[in-house]
This record gives structure tokens, C-alpha cells and sequence, in this order.
């Protein structure tokens, strides 16, 4: 959820990032404590495959602290831990502390066809449980965002596809 995914004139905008702050923001308040966010930022230097990656895409070639690697405005981040990763998947050693061994680990945000993906199977290889919140991700487009949760859906039961009603509702 940072503003190199809803800044319209980003080149990673996600068009439907507008769409979720809302549902994301009701999931956080819910949350209070156990919510983590995380950040893609960008390498010092980037080495192997990222090389080519970062060739196409100079413009992400900053630190960690410029204003397009920020938490996007709107959104109720305040005292909650940021995770920063610089790959896609951030199922990393401190997400994996925050969840906890056998832990159940609720996503939502940017990209659904990118980072959450890459979380979310990387998650339930590790033996989480996941609940993907549909309604509070975005992808490159409304289509491939529904082809990322279709391909989700299918590591059933270990990954669920679920609404921010339905998390809500588990939670009361």
C-alpha cells in the first residue's frame, strides 16, 4: 500500500488501489495490533535477474526512504511495523516472526497478480494458513487481479480466497 502503486502517474500504478484503501483501512482498525505492513523497496544494488529487472523499470532506483516508497496517504498506518523487503514475496524471517509458527496470515494490498502472490504461496509452503481478501488487493488490472485469486484458490484449503466482510465476521 504505498504510493508507487496508487500515484497515477507511476508507472506501477495499480488502478484499482483507490478502490481498497477503504477496505484495507476497516481490516487494520479491526486488526489493531497484529497488522504488519510491508514495503517493496529497491536494492542499493541490484544482482542477478534483478539487473535486467531494474534496467526496464530505472525510474524504482531509490531509497528506500524517497516518497514513492512511502505508505500511501489515506491509510491508517500509524505505530504499526513496516516490513521492507526487496523482493516481490514478503514472506520473510520477520513476517514469518510476526505470524508465527503455524500462524494464520491475512493479505491484502498491491499488487494481487505480484507481491501478494508471491506471499501468499511462499506463506502456505511454510504452513500458514492464508486468507487472501479480495476485495482489498489490486492488481495490474481488473483481470489479472481475478486471474491471480483464481490461480490462489487453487492451493485450497492451505490459501482461501475471502471478503473483508467474511475476515470481519470471523474475527467478532
Amino acid at each position: 500500500m504505498q504510493r508507487i502503486f496508487g500515484a497515477p502517474e507511476s508507472a506501477w500504478a495499480a488502478p484499482g488501489f483507490d478502490a481498497i484503501v477503504g477496505p484495507v483501512n476497516r481490516l487494520v482498525a479491526a486488526a489493531g495490533e497484529r497488522v504488519s505492513f510491508t514495503r517493496f523497496i529497491a536494492p542499493t544494488t541490484p544482482a542477478g535477474a534483478w539487473i535486467p529487472y531494474y534496467e526496464l523499470w530505472p525510474f524504482a532506483l531509490q531509497s528506500p526512504d524517497a516518497p514513492i516508497y512511502q505508505l500511501a496517504d489515506g491509510l491508517h498506518h500509524d505505530g504499526r511495523p513496516t516490513l521492507d523487503a526487496t523482493t516481490f514475496g514478503k514472506w520473510t524471517p520477520a513476517l514469518a516472526d510476526a505470524v508465527g509458527a503455524g500462524g494464520r496470515l491475512v493479505l491484502a494490498g498491491v499488487s494481487t497478480d505480484c507481491c501478494v502472490m508471491s506471499t501468499a504461496v511462499a506463506a502456505a509452503d511454510a504452513g500458514v494458513f492464508v486468507q487472501v481478501v479480495a476485495d482489498a488487493c489490486a492488481g495490474l488490472d481488473a483481470t489479472t487481479h481475478q486471474q491471480a485469486l483464481n490461480t490462489l484458490a487453487l492451493y485450497g484449503p492451505i490459501i482461501e480466497i475471502v471478503t473483508t466482510d467474511d475476515v470481519l465476521a470471523g474475527w467478532a
